[in-house]
């Protein structure tokens, strides 16, 4: 068929031509003029981004009701949340739709069927598409985030009262020595000293604020000093109410509608509070599903074509489904799409 015989057929079947989207195999054309495609599928893939949060119990949060007047977690905690999703269409080769098409010497030979075909109603083998791959993370330590911010050293000095016995007149009797030594604080010493600087920090801003102090601050130097005085404060105060510390996982998955699964409910991945995004076959995750609702189907009037009097060309016209992307009722994004698969098959004679 030449580029002239396709450009008088009606606008509205070029329309449709256009609309259709096949797939050759690796050679398209063989010698004797036979051509192999396959109907199109549509896959949705989503690009998932989940926020992991990670929570270090400061040291001191067994005694942040003591000292600071307030309860404190005093666990380490993971939490996982959908931080973003992008969700993008693909097309690819339905392999359980495949065709074969036999076309007249003069009809094979015609690079002009061919050419505007690509544009629409066939397309070239799949290709790679370039996905990156999905990570993981690595494992996180918490220990060393509260290293020095102790109000003062580790150390301290004890006094221990020692009994030396001497012998007198009248016997025996112990006579007390003191002797100082170095020893560690306890846990609950630090606490007190960290909660005294807070203290002491807020009552020193406050004396600056109000010029109650020796020195004199101003312009540059007030919004200085008291920036620092704030930075020393949240340093100390993450020794009782702990830090908190965000990074991203992203992870990607595919869902290939199927034409006749009741209610096109899909679950798309799951997402566990505690191992994050995960996929839809692993149990121990919230699952976040993909709903597809299309409207009435087409019904585009075929014309039969007599067995053997003319080769005949199979497409499919989409249908527009509206995609809603759901995570325990709520729905994350929504979206309508054309649908390859949940459309209609329709025919198209050569002749």
């Amino acid at each position: 068929m030449h580029l002239k015989t396709l450009l008088s057929l009606p606008l509205s079947l070029l329309m449709l031509l256009s609309s259709a989207v096949a797939t050759f195999a690796q050679n398209p054309v063989n010698a004797q003029g036979t051509v192999r495609y396959s109907l199109p599928n549509t896959v949705v893939h989503l690009k998932v981004t989940a926020a992991r949060e990670d929570f270090f119990a400061g040291p001191y949060a067994a005694y942040a009701r003591k000292y600071l007047g307030t309860e404190a977690v005093t666990s380490d905690q993971t939490r996982y949340s959908i931080a973003a999703v992008d969700m993008v269409p693909y097309i690819e080769a339905d392999r359980g739709e495949s065709f074969t098409v036999k076309l007249t010497a003069k009809q094979a030979g015609s690079t002009d069927m061919l050419q505007m075909c690509a544009q629409g109603l066939i397309a070239l083998p799949d290709a790679y598409t370039g996905k990156e791959e999905p990570w993981r993370f690595p494992t996180v330590a918490g220990g060393e985030r509260f290293a020095g911010k102790d109000a003062s050293g580790n150390l301290t000095s004890a006094t221990t009262t020692l009994y030396h016995t001497v012998k007198t007149g009248d016997g025996f009797r112990k006579v007390p020595l003191q002797q100082s030594e170095v020893v560690e604080k306890s846990l609950e010493k630090k606490a007190a000293e960290a909660a005294q600087m807070i203290f002491d920090l807020r009552k020193t801003r406050i004396q600056i604020l109000t010029g109650d102090t020796d020195a004199t601050y101003s312009g540059e130097a007030l919004g200085a000093a008291v920036a620092e005085i704030a930075r020393l404060e949240a340093d100390y105060l993450s020794l009782f109410y702990g830090v908190t510390e965000t990074s991203y996982q992203q992870m990607h998955f595919d869902v290939l509608p199927v034409k006749d699964k009741p209610g096109q409910i899909y679950v798309a991945f799951r997402i566990s509070e505690t191992d994050g995004l995960l996929p839809a076959e692993e149990m121990q995750g919230r699952p976040v599903t993909l709903e597809f609702k299309t409207g009435g189907k087409a019904e585009p009037a075929e014309e039969e074509v007599p067995a053997g009097k003319a080769p005949v060309l199979y497409y499919r016209v989409p249908a527009i489904a509206t995609v809603r992307l759901m995570d325990a009722g709520e729905a994350l994004l929504q979206t309508r799409m054309p649908v390859y698969q949940l459309g209609e098959v329709c025919s198209w004679p050569l002749k």
